[in-house]
């Protein structure tokens, strides 16, 4: 009832702040295109390997999703998420996300076989195969190394297999390992979305607002300052607060969210701040990389 309060109360056709990954609603930060253009670049120059990153709640996710998108229809794709497991788990993964059936045959050596015999037949055909990992910070080094060895797939000039990897800051940590070294060289581009600035953030509030048929200023210049210092200009973290913020001024019949809803929300214990990253993880650096010659 709270929700259908609030959209009614301020004559949104949907919710401006939810949760769920929706292009619909994707904000072209200075960030955000620079990473799109890098996972455009992955596909466009049949890169074996592009790497992008993020912190949890950066948008990466809704990236994908407007990439899958423009996909071409000579692309076959596959997309993964959360993919945990052992040597040949990998494999299993893949199979899935392409639609592939297994093999009759299941030790690793046949499933290699078969997942080659598939790429050459797709290329034969005039279509290239494209992964996308999401979550790839889930990999670990093992698979990462997997990973690389399908590559290997490749001849010559001709890219017959592509990846990219969306995952978040453990990501870009974890492969520049040295016993990662080897894969950090296939790694045609790389990128790392960081959180908003405070002019990012009121554009991206106003953004949500007016695709909802808002005016903008729903929530004042005050409180979106105030959301910018507790979210640290984290996407998903300054949506829970904004939705939250107009429950409450909905409520309470108000027509705007100002500072003092949103000091409210934190009184009532209604936001739980999450424990800073680890140091190696802060700031990082982006890198481009060549591919392997």
């Amino acid at each position: 009832m709270a929700i259908e309060l609030y959209t009614a109360h301020f004559g949104f056709r949907e919710r401006p702040f939810a949760l769920s990954p929706d292009p619909a609603f994707l904000f072209w930060s200075k960030a955000h295109r620079r990473a799109h253009s890098v996972l455009e670049y992955g596909l466009a120059t049949c890169a074996p390997l592009t790497v992008v990153t993020g912190e949890v709640g950066t948008g990466k996710t809704t990236l994908i999703q407007a990439l899958l998108r423009k996909v071409d229809v000579d692309i076959v794709l596959g997309l993964i998420s959360n993919a945990q497991g052992d040597q040949g788990d990998l494999l299993r993964w893949v199979f899935n996300a392409l639609d592939v059936p297994l093999p009759a045959q299941t030790d690793y050596v046949s499933l290699f076989q078969h997942f080659q015999n598939f790429v050459v037949n797709e290329y034969a055909a005039g279509r290239h195969v494209v992964l996308i990992i999401d979550e790839a910070q889930n990999l670990g080094a093992e698979m990462l190394e997997e990973l690389r060895m399908l590559t290997n797939i490749n001849s010559g000039k001709d890219e017959l297999l592509q990846i990219i990897l969306v995952g978040q800051p453990e990501l870009r940590h974890l492969i520049t390992q040295p016993e990662l070294r080897q894969f950090a060289q296939r790694v045609s581009a790389t990128f790392h979305i960081n959180p908003f600035d405070l002019r990012e953030t009121r554009a991206y509030v106003q953004h949500r607002l007016h695709h909802v048929g808002g005016t903008g200023s729903e929530i004042t210049s005050e409180a979106v300052r105030h959301i910018f210092e507790e979210t640290g200009g984290i996407p998903r973290m300054i949506n829970k607060l904004c939705d939250l913020a107009l429950v409450y001024a909905a409520a309470a019949g108000k027509d705007k969210a100002g500072l003092g809803v949103i000091r409210e929300l934190f009184e009532d214990g209604l936001i739980l701040k999450p424990a800073e990253p680890p140091l190696y993880l802060t700031n990082p650096i982006n890198v481009p990389h060549k591919a392997a010659e």
